[in-house]
């Protein structure tokens, strides 16, 4: 039964890792690089503080391909929303 345990939270660790890894892929800006072009806008729906908009929206912009990204807006109160730019 130990053994079992022990087996999920490695995996369990080694799938949170991936996805941090994945999170921060593409860089927060805060204006639109002069190297860089836009190439569209994403958006998430759904947390409750501001610090998960924008790791949603690090997430969403790093599996775009993007290599930053702008946030552009966030409100709500409860279940928040936020919009950025993406840059390639």
């Amino acid at each position: 039964m130990k053994n079992v345990k022990y087996t999920i939270a490695a995996i369990a660790a080694i799938a949170l890792g991936t996805l941090s890894f994945g999170s921060f892929a593409a860089d927060l800006v805060s204006s639109a690089p002069a190297e860089q072009q836009q190439v569209g806008v994403i958006t998430v729906t759904g947390a409750h503080d501001v610090t998960s908009v924008e790791n949603q929206l690090a997430e969403k912009a790093a599996q775009s391909g993007a290599r930053s990204f702008r946030i552009t807006s966030v409100t709500g109160n409860n279940q928040m929303r936020g919009t950025a730019e993406i840059y390639e």
